[in-house]
């Protein structure tokens, strides 16, 4: 069947694993200096690994793959202990994958061993939900709990700084005038909600781009057409936003690769906003190499 699955950059990767302990099913083991991944039946194709590769060698993409199997991953999961079994039952839960919640739990329940996030939701249900150890990105968080003073907070009328449309990607034309010569903003759809002074900060004076690294399916296409804009529209910039969750980092893995793809070299600011929509780091990207920048 044709099914979203995680890829390796053999390339890229180098070989570090710290993507291993981040796959608590058992799809990816460390072979020949190389982070391989040794069964379809072993991954969900969630990408809980994507965000803990410092290369950016791991993307999701769609193919032919054997059906993920619960079961056989279950059988894996339990050997390795209460936290990974707990790591494993948050990840699904927190994606909404129902379905094989239900088959982990029932794993469990005939073999008679604990299901420790049942035990923790019945010690602290409030408390799980807003800091569990499974994926950042999907974690619930109410920040109305926490009281602001905006009463004395002043009405200023912004200027929207947009210079174009459309800005998805998806919908981009490559050989639109307004890439000719244009410094680009390449933004996380997440970014523009969350980071108040989106468009005084760092939509001012460019072009911009969103899409979705997570949701959106079309990768390679994205790829593809970025390789495009690179290649013909003599970018002079880019800068690169995302947020702070592991799975939005693959932003800048698409990037990279339709850089190297269009034979250029265009350096990259990157952004990286906290879920609070804070500056969280800047740092100049050139030559694959990344230095911090001080944006205080």
């Amino acid at each position: 069947m044709k099914r979203e699955i995680i890829q390796i950059d053999e390339e890229k990767c180098n070989g570090c694993g710290l993507c291993i302990p981040n796959c608590p099913e058992g799809a990816l083991q460390i072979i020949d200096g190389k982070a391989r991944l040794i069964s379809d039946l072993f991954c969900d194709g969630l990408g809980a690994c994507i965000g803990h590769c410092p290369e950016g060698a791991i993307t999701i993409v769609e193919r032919e793959a054997e059906v993920y199997d619960e079961a056989k991953v279950m059988e894996n999961i339990v050997k390795q202990g209460r936290n990974v079994i707990k790591a494993h039952l948050e990840h699904l839960k927190e994606h909404n994958e129902t379905e094989y919640l239900n088959q982990a739990v029932k794993f469990l329940r005939d073999r008679g061993i604990e299901n420790p996030i049942e035990k923790d939701d019945e010690h602290n249900n409030h408390k799980h939900s807003q800091h569990s150890s499974g994926c950042p990105g999907l974690r619930i968080i109410d920040f109305s709990e926490e009281k602001q003073d905006t009463e004395k907070a002043d009405e200023v009328s912004l200027k929207s700084e947009l210079r174009q449309w459309p800005i998805q990607l998806q919908l981009l034309n490559p050989n639109a005038p307004y890439f000719k010569n244009a410094d680009l903003l390449i933004a996380a759809d997440c970014v523009s909600f969350t980071f108040a002074n989106f468009h005084q900060k760092l939509l001012k004076g460019k072009i911009l781009i969103i899409f979705c690294p997570k949701l959106d399916s079309n990768i390679e296409q994205y790829i593809d057409k970025l390789t495009e804009i690179f290649k013909h529209q003599n970018i002079r910039s880019i800068t690169l936003a995302h947020m702070e969750v592991p799975c939005c980092s693959g932003i800048e893995s698409i990037v990279k690769k339709a850089i190297e793809q269009s034979g250029k070299d265009i350096i990259i600011i990157k952004y990286i906003i906290s879920l609070r929509g804070e500056i969280l780091s800047v740092s100049e990207i050139k030559n694959n190499k990344e230095i911090l920048v001080n944006h205080k």
